[in-house]
């Protein structure tokens, strides 16, 4: 029993070396992903769901490659459009063809920097198209790359883009966005930001039901009280200060040290209690992005994390 135990922590170690290893090679590219991801789903949460599954998909498939991968920004690009068409089929969505036909050309480049627009582009074109115009537009693929990477051919993307082009450039984007979380404060919410905040570690967990689980995205996973106890929380609370906020049109809780923001954490409740703890701790794209959203800074340095 032993044996199969050390064994296990060595897999575990050596697979944890090699995320770190592949992390690295493609750290270049994971902004214009997180963006990407961003874009095509119209959403900055959903964005960051695709941005960790596609992650985690494309340091999963480095086994069935039979060839290196010299492009780097291609793969990665290429797994999260393929991820998130297949999430578009399970929820029975109309993917749409990018079929050749002859196209008026329509000089957009001057509508690009405007965030709404980028952002309601899945509600107003298919996949597809959406995914399309991204890679070209903004993200500078070329056809025969878009080609490779939505299933098609570079002259129906050249007719996709145009045809994306010229429907963005009619859409209205006069009416405010009004998608924020109106829910009620809720008290056991409440009940942990006041232990957080006054380093009570043991009122904190009474909060949390035993079999809670406890996420750091791309860090560690948790799946009791006693492992937290014996993990993440085994020297205590790291004595920041906890508040609520709306970040996206939804309710977080942000963790700030000297001002900056530490962390971000979601909560999901069951029976007053803590059942799942969510935690951003280990993510550069979506705190960065966050802290420009809440007009704060982002602490570029938190052991074991050194971001600059």
């Amino acid at each position: 029993m032993e044996k199969a135990s050390t064994i296990n922590r060595g897999l575990v170690e050596e697979a944890r070396k090699l995320r770190y290893e592949f992390e690295e090679l493609v750290s270049v590219y994971t902004t214009d992903l997180w963006n990407y991801c961003k874009y095509v789903t119209g959403s900055s949460w959903d964005g960051e769901d695709l941005f960790q599954e596609t992650m985690i998909k494309a340091f999963g498939l480095l086994p069935e490659r039979w060839s290196d991968i010299t492009d780097k920004k291609h793969y990665l690009f290429r797994v999260a459009t393929n991820t998130w068409i297949d999430q578009c089929r399970k929820q029975k969505r109309q993917i749409g063809t990018l079929d050749e036909a002859p196209e008026t050309n329509v000089d957009f480049s001057d509508h690009l920097i405007l965030e709404e627009i980028l952002t309601s582009l899945e509600l107003n074109l298919t996949p597809k198209q959406t995914a399309a115009f991204l890679l070209m537009d903004i993200f500078q693929f070329s056809a025969e790359e878009i080609a490779g990477i939505v299933h098609s051919t570079p002259g129906g993307v050249y007719s996709a883009v145009q045809r994306a082009r010229r429907k963005i450039a009619s859409m209205d984007f006069s009416q405010p966005k009004t998608n924020w979380d109106s829910q009620v404060q809720n008290h056991t919410i409440q009940a942990y930001l006041q232990a957080f905040n006054n380093g009570d570690l043991e009122s904190m967990l009474s909060l949390f039901s035993d079999q809670a689980q406890n996420e750091a995205f791309f860090g560690f996973q948790e799946f009791s009280k006693d492992e937290m106890l014996k993990g993440s929380l085994k020297f205590g609370l790291p004595g920041h200060t906890a508040q609520e906020f709306i970040l996206w049109g939804k309710a977080v809780i942000i963790v700030l040290a000297n001002g900056e923001i530490h962390d971000i954490q979601i909560q999901e409740i069951e029976n007053d209690k803590i059942v799942s703890h969510k935690s951003y701790f280990f993510r550069k794209e979506f705190i960065l992005a966050a802290a420009e959203e809440l007009g704060l800074k982002a602490q570029l340095v938190k052991p074991p994390v050194n971001w600059n």
